[in-house]
């Protein structure tokens, strides 16, 4: 069977980092994006193998037509779809108190669209799609801000905490189609747009975080999403693999 990938948000950091190892376990990669194109095409002209393509979509509004139209889009694109990795989510500090009311409930608002009910559509119409063909695997790029909270940015935490639930109850509910699911829970990650942060004076106290003494790669995370994809045992489907370099443990 061709082994086939859409993997959202990928014209960077985490996202272009699990397009890449995608492509080298040989999977055909859609690379989707929302403004960026060149990014995008960068990406996709440096993937190793043949039938990637570039796709765009906006998925910051939650909207279900958007998120349907993007699987149809990889679907036909690709000749088919055997793997979802919802990667895409911002993050945006809106601390109680300090903030004003109309800015908590826009980015309310913003972050669970992006994060939570954009990945649910997505993983509603990639199931259709992958039941009728035999079976799939999904992959949902979660946090440790799920499970150890988010003071300065709540909705991250609660978006990425529904995003775990999303991944366990569909992994039980898709089972029986062949349609396993898993969750990734990276902490700090040393992407393009975290890179002035760690340069700054608060780079020493994060990287100490990690008995590592650093934070984790983009590379790192995506090895785990290309063991999901590829390789985790069927029996694993609903787990969340943390990959947070110790910097956070829960029981």
């Amino acid at each position: 069977m061709k082994r086939t990938a859409l993997v959202t948000g990928a014209s960077r950091g985490i996202g272009a980092a699990c397009a890449q190892a995608l492509a080298e376990a040989g999977f055909a990669v859609a690379v989707h994006y929302a403004r960026d194109a060149a990014a995008a095409e960068r990406v996709r002209a440096a993937l190793p193998g043949a039938g990637h393509c570039t796709l765009s979509a906006d998925l910051a509004s939650g909207r279900v037509a958007a998120c349907q139209a993007l699987i149809a889009a990889a679907v036909a694109r690709l000749g088919g779809l055997t793997v979802l990795v919802n990667n895409a989510g911002l993050y945006d500090e809106h601390p109680p108190i300090t903030t004003t009311a109309a800015d908590w409930e826009t980015v309310w608002r913003r972050t669970l669209a992006l994060n939570l009910e954009s990945p649910a559509h997505l993983c509603f119409h990639a199931a259709q799609a992958m039941a009728a063909a035999g079976g799939g695997r999904i992959v949902n790029v979660s946090s440790r801000g799920a499970f150890r909270g988010e003071p300065s940015a709540p909705a991250y935490g609660a978006s990425k905490a529904g995003l775990n639930s999303l991944s366990q109850s569909l992994a039980q509910a898709l089972a029986p189609q062949g349609v396993l699911v898993f969750a990734v829970a990276p902490g700090f990650v040393s992407t393009d747009m975290a890179a002035a942060l760690l340069a700054g004076p608060q780079g020493d106290a994060i990287r100490a975080q990690s008995p590592l003494g650093r934070v984790t790669s983009p590379q790192e995370v995506a090895a785990c999403v290309r063991f999901c994809a590829s390789e985790a045992p069927a029996a694993m489907t609903g787990a969340i693999l943390d990959v947070n370099g110790a910097s956070y443990l829960r029981s």
